[in-house]
């Protein structure tokens, strides 16, 4: 079998929808796991996925779709895992099948609740997946404009430089460009992180400050991005580089980012709760923010913005309070 062998996706929404529209330029055909049949019966009836990225089309005769996850993992070589953070551990419940020989690649920018663990690492523990089987997708790509076919950079993270490359021609066309990486793990917590101070900016959106502060409070942020990760995983990376320093900045500035939205929505009053169900869709970084906080408790690392914003989502302090108290930390 040829390297990546049989592809599949696990997840149904936006970004699943943007990764089985890339991979189905470089292959004849991908196994689909989604977890709603009545989802799956509307994709296969109308052409497109029914609720996400309704744009894009697809041929449903190169798409097998299931909604039993073992028959998928037991019928593919490489799985993509592109489902929120929060709900990973539900669909893996139902998993009987071993991933064991399979090559897992991880679209999800989220960590794992309860566990506090990055993707990978999790599936290292719990799974007993190789490190060498493993790689994750960054970079600054939102998933609506690889629907609209807009240039786009994205970065693939693995141990193994060969099955780097080979993922990267599997995600590569005319409008995504792929680069790779050894930094599994920074690019990983830098994904979680990119969320997390994406809220920030919504936050103080939300609240009225213009443009000059946003970019004061990005490169703080960048820079308290770059402290955690050092002291997390240390080794030589270029902060700059766009899987990290482009990243933040898309989550932080565009107007299809879901955590921007969410801040916004914190800043203008909204509470936690009323936020979440006016979005319908998972806002990574709340769930980010308490993960990474509890992280820090043992590297303690100065986050100004991460206890910031956990301040105001968890601890439901004064969102205009808390961001006047951090703009005197800032220069």
């Amino acid at each position: 079998m040829d390297f990546p062998g049989k592809v599949a996706i696990i997840g149904g929404g936006t970004w699943a929808t943007a990764i089985a529209k890339l991979v189905l330029f470089n292959v004849d055909s991908i196994n689909w796991y989604m977890r709603r049949r009545d989802r799956i019966a509307d994709f296969k009836r109308l052409g497109h996925n029914p609720v996400y990225l309704s744009s894009v089309k697809f041929d449903i005769d190169r798409i097998n779709f299931s909604s039993n996850i073992n028959k998928v993992v037991r019928e593919s070589d490489t799985l993509v895992f592109v489902t929120p953070s929060p709900y990973l551990k539900q669909h893996l419940k139902k998993l009987t099948a071993s991933m064991n020989d399979k090559f897992v690649l991880s679209a999800i920018k989220g960590i794992v609740p309860d566990e506090n663990m990055i993707v990978t690492d999790y599936l290292k523990r719990f799974y007993n997946i190789p490190e060498e089987n493993l790689a994750v997708i960054g970079g600054p790509c939102h998933a609506e404009e690889v629907a609209l076919e807009r240039l786009s950079y994205l970065t693939i993270g693995c141990p193994d430089v060969t099955r780097a490359r080979k993922v990267s021609d599997l995600l590569s066309n005319h409008f995504i460009k792929v680069s790779t990486s050894k930094d599994v793990e920074g690019i990983e917590y830098g994904s979680v992180l990119k969320n997390v101070y994406a809220i920030a900016a919504g936050i103080c959106y939300g609240l009225k400050y213009g443009d000059n502060f946003q970019a004061v409070l990005i490169s703080n942020a960048i820079q308290e991005l770059n402290r955690f990760i050092n002291a997390v995983h240390p080794m030589r990376r270029d902060i700059c580089d766009s899987v990290y320093l482009g990243d933040l900045l898309v989550t932080a500035y565009s107007r299809f980012s879901r955590n921007h939205t969410f801040g916004t929505m914190i800043g203008k009053g909204y509470s936690v709760k009323t936020a979440q169900i006016e979005m319908e869709m998972i806002a990574e970084g709340y769930y980010g923010t308490k993960c990474i906080k509890e992280i820090n408790e043992k590297y303690k690392v100065d986050m100004p913005i991460l206890d910031t914003v956990y301040n105001i989502l968890y601890n439901k302090m004064s969102s205009f309070a808390e961001i006047k108290h951090l703009t005197e930390t800032f220069r």
